[in-house]
């Protein structure tokens, strides 16, 4: 009889967290007499979370229900590798990566290469926007290499000169 007026109480009261008021409804319920599908149906759970719940109850009494808090989910990179990507972001590429700057590619295959850590440039990225992060340049001209963007304006344009030019060549050419 006391530990039914302690489990209305938990239920009832309003500093009680959803999830173990709804775990002492399963418990408080199934003391009454109520089927574990009702109850599962009622509070919107699994059979075996009805069981569950009784079963700790059973062992543990009422700290048995407050366990197993739900949470967000547990960091998966390891808090030195996040740091090893910081310092190297900070750093200029070693000069046989003939790199004038990190991407987060190139660090993230960096990396894997000479350190042995696998993460995605994607988490590289994330650190750095995170971090307002940007990579260093190479302070000596020459470890520079032309940016990536330099290149990709430098192929557009070759290709646009190439399609215009050819299809002026054949708009005369149909003239004649």
């Amino acid at each position: 009889m006391e530990q039914a007026a302690e489990l209305r109480e938990l239920v009832n009261s309003r500093d009680v967290p959803a999830d173990i008021a709804t775990r002492g409804r399963i418990v408080l319920w199934s003391g009454e007499g109520r089927r574990r599908k009702d109850i599962a149906e009622l509070l919107g759970v699994s059979l075996p979370t009805v069981d569950r719940w009784k079963t700790r109850y059973a062992e543990q009494g009422l700290a048995g229900l407050e366990g197993e808090r739900p949470g967000g989910a547990r960091e998966q990179v390891p808090v030195r590798v996040r740091a090893r990507v910081i310092a190297l972001t900070r750093m200029t590429p070693p000069s046989g990566t003939g790199l004038s700057h990190w991407s987060a590619r190139e660090l993230a295959k960096y990396l894997e290469r000479t350190e042995n850590i696998t993460v995605s440039w994607h988490y590289i990225a994330r650190i750095w926007r995170k971090e307002s992060l940007k990579p260093l340049a190479a302070a000596d001209p020459s470890q520079r290499t032309e940016s990536a963007s330099v290149r990709l304006n430098e192929c557009s344009r070759r290709r646009w000169a190439t399609r215009s030019g050819g299809a002026t060549r054949a708009r005369l050419s149909q003239r004649s």
